[in-house]
């Protein structure tokens, strides 16, 4: 009604938590718990640390020129839509482990080169998400997911007595996440031919607006400024990944597979940023300066920080509430031949609105594997249903991290950009969908 989310999000808050607790005050009272309890846990605290540091560490990078310097450099290369589609697909290759890191990575990128391209800012948003959660979810190591889908697959093996490698299970999985398959094919037709109205205001070089004591600052084209904190920041990521997996006691794959990726992210991106402030010092940029524009452009992401977490309140309250519950208690008339397509739907619906991929795959992994196990059911068929049907959510839910913090960053309104994607996503879902009834016969 408000077509915003916030309110939304914050009224649905507050109705589960009268639910939860029903009482004059009590339900205000277990609202602010939901959101206390949100703020305080370690992920979530890291992946706020995350979003702040690198909005500060953009700001820095922004007023020494190196936003400048790099849309200066590639507005000689990208002059089409299909050109800067091209520019975010090579992204991927260092920006892939999670979500967060891809988007508030090349969102503020691409961004600045929003001007010269023909395309509004949900088209750019959707293009970067094309390549993004659909992407991970396939990549069988040194992202945020892989460690947690190795992890609830095992808890679901454990449940049954099932003498199986859950890492084996999860690569066997990774070609039947038919959704994830069909949205990068279906996002990509859709960003090449689909053109929108450009009603939004056309976005100038922001190097170009920013203001700041030190004059030469904003008229230094420096693309190096933003290539070398970018690249050691992706290096850094993928090393310190590396080591906390090495020093477990694991080796070469099982490293990445063990290690703490989003612990390592918030490591890399924090001495990336000592050093970009030492090497800007070098080049005569002010520390005052600096240190002003750190906070500004981390408070930028302050909205997008508190959305998330009553996102994360509200998926506390549906499973306060029984949610996870109540599906597993009213599924027991899947028939054999039908458990995957049905394990799809149901985790889509379920992921659409709480908003979490990950969520999703700890509620329905288990009873997924319960029913592959009596129904004799291909098992990592029915897996990458459950992963198929978390990444619908992921991508598509206005509540999603995803979709707001893009939103948050691009200056957009989350509510109507995930209007905006929901026809590929859904037309993706029904493609995921025929597969997964197809292969349910024939394996």
């Amino acid at each position: 009604k408000t077509k915003q989310v916030f309110p939304g999000l914050t009224i649905g808050l507050i109705l589960g938590s009268y639910l939860v607790k029903p009482s004059i005050i009590g339900g205000i009272e277990q609202s602010i718990n939901y959101i206390v309890d949100s703020l305080t846990d370690i992920n979530n605290i890291k992946i706020i640390v995350f979003l702040y540091m690198f909005s500060g560490l953009v700001g820095i990078i922004k007023i020494s020129g190196g936003i400048k310097g790099f849309v200066d450099f590639a507005s000689n290369k990208i002059d089409t839509k299909k050109e800067a589609l091209i520019v975010t697909w090579l992204s991927t290759l260092g920006t892939f482990s999670a979500p967060s890191f891809r988007i508030v990575t090349i969102a503020p990128i691409m961004k600045a080169l929003l001007s010269k391209i023909n395309m509004t800012k949900k088209e750019l948003a959707f293009m970067i998400e094309t390549s993004t959660q659909p992407v991970i979810v396939l990549i069988p190591i040194a992202t945020a997911f892989v460690g947690y889908m190795v992890s609830v697959i095992e808890m679901g093996l454990q449940n049954q007595n099932i003498d199986a490698d859950p890492y084996s299970l999860y690569l066997q999985s990774i070609p039947f996440n038919f959704f994830a398959i069909s949205m990068i094919i279906i996002g990509t037709i859709f960003v090449i031919f689909r053109h929108s109205s450009k009603n939004n205001i056309p976005i100038t070089n922001e190097s170009d607006n920013v203001k700041t004591d030190n004059k030469d600052t904003v008229e230094q084209s420096k693309p190096w400024n933003l290539i070398i904190p970018v690249s050691l920041v992706i290096i850094l990521t993928l090393f310190l990944t590396w080591l906390d997996g090495f020093s477990q006691g694991y080796h070469l794959f099982e490293a990445f597979i063990e290690a703490d990726v989003l612990q390592a992210m918030v490591v890399a991106l924090f001495i990336t940023l000592l050093i970009t402030i030492v090497m800007l010092l070098f080049q005569k940029n002010s520390l005052k300066t600096m240190i002003h524009e750190f906070i500004e452009s981390g408070n930028n992401l302050m909205s997008v920080i508190l959305l998330l977490s009553v996102v994360w309140g509200l998926s506390s309250v549906t499973e306060d509430l029984g949610l996870s519950e109540f599906v597993t208690n009213n599924v027991s008339w899947i028939p054999s031949s039908f458990i995957p397509p049905v394990m799809f739907i149901i985790g889509a619906f379920i992921s659409y609105f709480i908003g979490s991929s990950w969520g999703t795959w700890g509620i329905l992994m288990p009873l997924g594997i319960s029913l592959a196990q009596a129904g004799d059911a291909n098992l990592p068929l029915v897996i990458g249903a459950v992963f198929a049907s978390g990444s619908f959510g992921s991508f598509a839910s206005p509540l999603s991290d995803n979709n707001n913090t893009i939103a948050g960053i691009l200056e957009i309104n989350a509510m109507d950009y995930a209007k905006y994607k929901l026809l590929p996503a859904m037309i993706s879902a029904v493609i995921a969908t025929g597969l997964f009834l197809l292969l349910s016969f024939l394996l």
